[in-house]
């Protein structure tokens, strides 16, 4: 069985009509549309093997879940896309049926009608244990034989499994990033590594110019930049917390009798950073940075290309400061954020989540970072709207939400001051009468995730990237064969002033080439023909538009354009 939970401010559903010959029957109010609110939704796929034994740890896991999020009212939601091994529909309802009836002695409980196609509409709370998705599995399996995990693939049963790697375009729409991707020849995915992106030349460019943009911001505003392991010792997770909340997300291993997780979070190897050393008021605000690798276990069927994926890069952050500086370091977050918007044309909104229930900390402590976080937006005349109840365990924070070009709202940034993790880890410094003190942490990142933030921008722009970002960013085609020469010189010329360039010289139809070019989304496509050799000229097509203008003048343009990161 594989569930998919999310807490979420609500969730409206309506059955349409019957997905099955016979679906089980609904009275009149169970066909009407149903409105929950703050539920904690678990989307089921109950699989081949599964049975009434396996209700015993979906129930167990449930209200895990439900206790983690302080959630009392429960969806159970059937969703037959997160698994391909379904068992049959008898089975499946007998199942829910019985969930439902064991988690309604604890909870109040609400399940969606079974056997039909329906719509839906929720909206997933923005805490750190909204979405979880975990496999259960029942020690007692009836009428089922389980294969072993381990198959002994033969060189042709090998290929047959990598050949289901190819992209299905057929189910996207044509602004998909994965389409986009595909035409660009940016990445690929692999069935022999789900989840995890193989970054090819062109996409890495991409990744790459993201990741020197983010370091060059961050010299500037003066963060120091770290790198820790992707493999930690198990104990480690179990003081920040992580083991408790995170443990069905994490992949684990072992090492000598020791066991490791792969690392879902950054955040405790920055905290075992912090403390190799002894610190005194005067090294804060210590400000940072790490670009680092994660993995966080998800099932198959909720994967989503470059959106939704297993391994990712987290333009995380971690300041750590007093509470005097601690409104200006938020400010300095604020705008470092608003640097980085302006280069892409994102407009966005903010809103202030507030403590929660289910926390830690005095009340004292919550007032002083709630006051500071909303004390700096109304310092900065910055509207927002408070999510009441929704920040995470350890302190309030503030999510920036972007509109993109489609008019879909996306949450990136995120700003969480934090008093959990220097108490777990014991972390100080000495002030100024040589005392002890506690450091305010502030946890932020600008991208969210590398990935997830490419496949934005890309759908965002249809993949006409910004000049100084798109990996490609002239190519140079001929009108015959005989102006070859001179496009060879205008190509290695552009290379030398540091462009990414390539050329076109196949003897075909210049529509074709440039048909081609565009597909690719490359910025400037360069014609020279003999008109152009003789003007010292080129035909300069950009945006579908064509002008001639003179070579050097032409340079000297796209200098500046990507010298000032200009968008398209």
């Amino acid at each position: 069985m594989k569930i998919l939970s999310l807490h979420c401010d609500f969730i409206k559903f309506k059955p349409l009509k019957k997905a099955l010959k016979e679906p089980e029957e609904l009275t009149k109010e169970q066909e009407k549309e149903r409105l929950i609110k703050e539920p904690l939704v678990i989307f089921t796929a109950v699989e081949k093997g599964d049975n009434l034994e396996t209700v015993k740890p979906l129930i167990e896991n449930i209200e895990d879940i439900a206790k983690q999020v302080n959630a009392k009212k429960i969806v159970l939601y059937p969703y037959a896309h997160l698994s391909s091994n379904l068992s049959s529909p008898d089975t499946a309802m007998s199942v829910l049926k019985e969930a439902e009836k064991q988690l309604s002695k604890k909870l109040s409980v609400v399940r969606a009608p079974f056997g039909y196609y329906k719509e839906f509409e929720l909206k997933c709370k923005g805490h750190p244990l909204a979405e979880l998705s975990r496999e259960i599995k029942s020690d007692v399996v009836v009428g089922e034989k389980i294969k072993q995990d381990e198959k002994n693939y033969d060189y042709k049963q090998l290929l047959r499994e990598i050949s289901k790697s190819k992209l299905d375009r057929e189910k996207l729409k044509e602004n998909d990033h994965r389409i986009i991707g595909q035409q660009m020849d940016l990445f690929s995915f692999s069935e022999m590594a789900p989840g995890m992106v193989f970054w090819h030349n062109n996409g890495l460019i991409v990744y790459n110019e993201l990741v020197k943009l983010m370091r060059d911001k961050l010299r500037k505003a003066d963060y120091q930049e770290i790198k820790t392991p992707e493999i930690l010792d198990k104990r480690l997770w179990q003081i920040s917390g992580h083991w408790e909340k995170y443990k069905e997300n994490i992949f684990l291993t072992k090492y000598e009798n020791r066991e490791f997780a792969v690392k879902p979070m950054n955040c405790p190897g920055g905290m075992l950073v912090y403390k190799n050393s002894p610190k005194s008021y005067k090294d804060l605000p210590l400000r940072v940075g790490e670009l680092g690798t994660v993995h966080r276990q998800e099932l198959s069927g909720v994967l989503g290309g470059l959106f939704r994926v297993i391994q990712f890069t987290q333009d995380d952050a971690h300041i750590f400061c007093t509470e005097k500086q601690l409104e200006q370091e938020i400010i300095n977050i604020i705008e470092f954020t608003n640097s980085i918007y302006k280069l892409f044309g994102f407009e966005y909104h903010i809103e202030l989540s507030t403590r929660p229930a289910k926390r830690i900390g005095s009340d004292e402590i919550w007032d002083k970072a709630e006051k500071a976080l909303e004390g700096v937006l109304k310092k900065k005349k910055i509207k927002y709207k408070i999510n009441k109840g929704d920040g995470a365990f350890y302190g309030p924070k503030i999510d920036f939400h972007i509109k993109d070009s489609l008019g879909r709202t996306w949450q990136l940034t995120t700003i969480q001051v934090d008093f959990a993790m220097p108490e777990r880890f014991d972390l100080n410094y000495k002030d100024e009468k040589n005392n002890l003190q506690r450091p305010i942490m502030i946890h932020r990142a600008i991208y969210g995730s590398l990935e997830r933030f490419i496949g934005i921008l890309l759908e965002h722009t249809s993949g006409r990237l910004p000049l100084w970002l798109a990996p490609i960013q002239c190519r140079v085609i001929n009108f015959t064969d005989k102006n070859n020469k001179t496009c060879e010189k205008l190509c290695e010329e552009l290379k030398e002033l540091g462009f990414r360039v390539d050329i076109d010289l196949k003897s075909e139809p210049i529509g074709g080439k440039i048909k081609q070019g565009e597909m690719e989304k490359i910025p400037y496509l360069i014609v020279i023909g003999e008109k152009e050799e003789k003007s010292k000229s080129v035909a300069v097509r950009y945006k579908g538009k064509v002008t001639t203008i003179k070579k050097d003048v032409f340079i000297k343009q796209i200098q500046k354009e990507i010298a000032e990161k200009k968008s398209q």
